[in-house]
Formats: C-alpha cells, sequence, structure tokens
C-alpha cells in the first residue's frame, strides 16, 4: 500500500510499504482524510525532539472500517465510520492508574514516536475508535485537534464567568476558545496574524489582540478594569508568551501550558505566589473531551468547514508541508483528502 513518509529533513514522498493485518482485538481502517498538526510539521522541519526519522506522520484520523479482528466488539461492524484516538496507553503508570490515560507516561501518539495516519489503511486497537455516523468525513479528522484545546480548557476549570484570554490562534488555540465559548466564557485571542483576525471573530471570538501592534497587558487591561484574565492558555509554545501568560492572569487566576517551549524559560517567580496562581500542564486529550467536541461541531457544519483552509488530495499530499510552511498566516487546517486521487 502506499504512504506519505517524512523521509529527512525537508523532504516527504510516497513510498510503497506492506498492508497491515489487525489481530483479533484490532480493526483495520481505510483511512479517508488526516489532518496536520503542527507536530508534524515540525518533524517535516526537524525540530520535534520526540519523533524520529523516516517517520509517517498524521494522527489527526478519520476513516472507515474495513476489517475487524473475532474480539473486536459488534459495534465496530464493517463499513462503520470512526474517529481515531492517536494516543497509546500503558495501563500501569500513575496517569494510567488515576483516570488521566492522556497523559501516559509511556504514551507513543501516532505519527511522532510512531508511524501514524498517512497511509492508505491503519491498524489500531478498537479502543482506540470513537464511531460516529452523524459527522461529515472530513469533519472526522477535525475532532482530535480541537479536543486537545477542550481539554486545555477543562483543565483551567472554564466557566461562562470566566475572561479567557488565549494566547495563538493555531489549530489548538481556535480548540480552546471554542472550547470556553461553548462553556460560555468571554474570549480573547491574541494572534500576531492579521489574517486570522476576522475568522477568529467570526468563530465567536469577543476580542483579537495583535501583541505587535499594541500593548497586549495595556490593552487587556482596558478589557478586563484593570483585572486581567480569569484563565489564560499558552498555545504558542515560546518562552515569551509562557511570561507572557503569568503576567496576564489575575489574581488568583489559572494559566494552562499546552504549548511547550522548545527552549528554558526564566520566569519572576514572585508571581506566582503573589497572586496564587494554579498552573497547569495540559496534555492530549480525554474520551470526554472527544465527547465534547463531537457534540459542539454536530450540526454546524459550516463552522467546523471554515476551519479547514486547504485540502489536497492524496497524490498531491507530498506538496502540504510546503505549502502550509508558505502559507502559515492565514491557514488553520491543511487536510488531506485519501479518498481523493
Amino acid at each position: 500500500m502506499r504512504a506519505l513518509v517524512i523521509e529527512k529533513i525537508g523532504q516527504a514522498g510516497f513510498r510503497e510499504i506492506d498492508a497491515p493485518q489487525p489481530k483479533a482485538d484490532e480493526v483495520l481502517i481505510d483511512v479517508k482524510h488526516v489532518g496536520l498538526c503542527g507536530s508534524d510539521l515540525n518533524t517535516f522541519r526537524g525540530t520535534n525532539p520526540l519523533s524520529k526519522l523516516p517517520r509517517i506522520p498524521g494522527h489527526e484520523i478519520g476513516g472507515v472500517i474495513r476489517s475487524a479482528g473475532s474480539e473486536v466488539p459488534v459495534e465496530f461492524s464493517n463499513g462503520a465510520s470512526v474517529i481515531v484516538i492517536p494516543y497509546s496507553t500503558c495501563g500501569k503508570c500513575s496517569s494510567c492508574l488515576n483516570g488521566r490515560e492522556n497523559a501516559c507516561k509511556y504514551n507513543e501518539t501516532l505519527g511522532v514516536q510512531k508511524d501514524g495516519g498517512m497511509s492508505t489503511s491503519i491498524v489500531v486497537h478498537h479502543d482506540r475508535l470513537i464511531r460516529n455516523d452523524q459527522l461529515i468525513p472530513a469533519h472526522l479528522a477535525l475532532v482530535e485537534p480541537l479536543s486537545v484545546g477542550f481539554h486545555a480548557v477543562a483543565r483551567g476549570r472554564v466557566s461562562a464567568k470566566d475572561t479567557v484570554v488565549v494566547l495563538g490562534g493555531g489549530m489548538i488555540g481556535v480548540g480552546a476558545m471554542l472550547g470556553a465559548k461553548a462553556r460560555g466564557a468571554r474570549v480573547i485571542a491574541v494572534e500576531v496574524s492579521e489574517e486570522k483576525h476576522a475568522p477568529l471573530l467570526k468563530l465567536g471570538v469577543d476580542h483579537v489582540i495583535n501583541p505587535t501592534k499594541e500593548d497586549l497587558e495595556k490593552a487587556l487591561a482596558t478589557l478586563t478594569n484593570g483585572n486581567g484574565a480569569d484563565v489564560v492558555v499558552e498555545a504558542v509554545g515560546l518562552p515569551e508568551t509562557f511570561r507572557a501568560a503569568i503576567d496576564l492572569v489575575c489574581f488568583s487566576g489559572r494559566v494552562v501550558y499546552v504549548g511547550y517551549a522548545k527552549s528554558e524559560v526564566s520566569y519572576n517567580t514572585s508571581l506566582f505566589n503573589l497572586k496564587e496562581l494554579d498552573i497547569l500542564g495540559s496534555r492530549n486529550a480525554t474520551r470526554t473531551d472527544f465527547d465534547a467536541v463531537i457534540a459542539f461541531i454536530s450540526g454546524q457544519e459550516e463552522l467546523a468547514s471554515s476551519l479547514i483552509s486547504r485540502v489536497f488530495a492524496w497524490a498531491e499530499a507530498d506538496l502540504a508541508f510546503e505549502y502550509w510552511e508558505a502559507n502559515r498566516n492565514k491557514t488553520f487546517k491543511v487536510m488531506i483528502n485519501l479518498a481523493e486521487g
């Protein structure tokens, strides 16, 4: 079968590989749509420390079941549409034992630590699947990236009384914005790309601030009567945005880090204590987050489709990384349609 492989830094191409064979508790899926994530782009750039080359990318996967092993529950029958949960769980580490399998100590995410879904078909354990026959096929591949943002909002305990600042208007940041709006919160986006401002406002964001054109702290103070944000979600992954989250959050507020900085970050830690902050990490997403996203985008087909900036046919998938690299300022989600071409 055919797969798209990142062979080396800056080079992706097609390769013929052996077709996978499912075990008794596994399901063989014909992959229909795969979204590209920032981690995939970083693997292409050679800046993803968790991924080794060559690597088949792709963990935002929607597809159709072709066959299932003898021990697979009957709900996963041939022809059923499914969303893939791309994280692995060991069931034995402290996170798994505490019911937080999304943060499994030994997690291996498809397309990152092991080969992913950018191939004609893929085999996964049945407990890594969510059956869904309601969403249109392309939207199945939107659920995972939005779920990561919804999880960050859940970690931040966002409620309708909160003002939430989201640093970064990429897809994870957008997921956090939509997750916060779904909970009734007021949402302020911080995004440097002017081309994304109008689309973010159309999604329902209340305000957008460009920190390269106005003083971020002053602008936020004006919008919050000088208090700052109840919750700040960092979805960029730069030292300066890590520090900004601490400055922007209110006294007794909550900071959620879903991005991660590629270099060490230095802080004035007095604000941790003076503000008595809750500082939280956020990793991947839970089944509850997946279900929340599915419920949110069901019946909102136009909104979900607006998040897909460009769709590449399978035959042209090797061009997708260079396109995204050249058009980051106006791109939310690049998707590959394996059913086309």
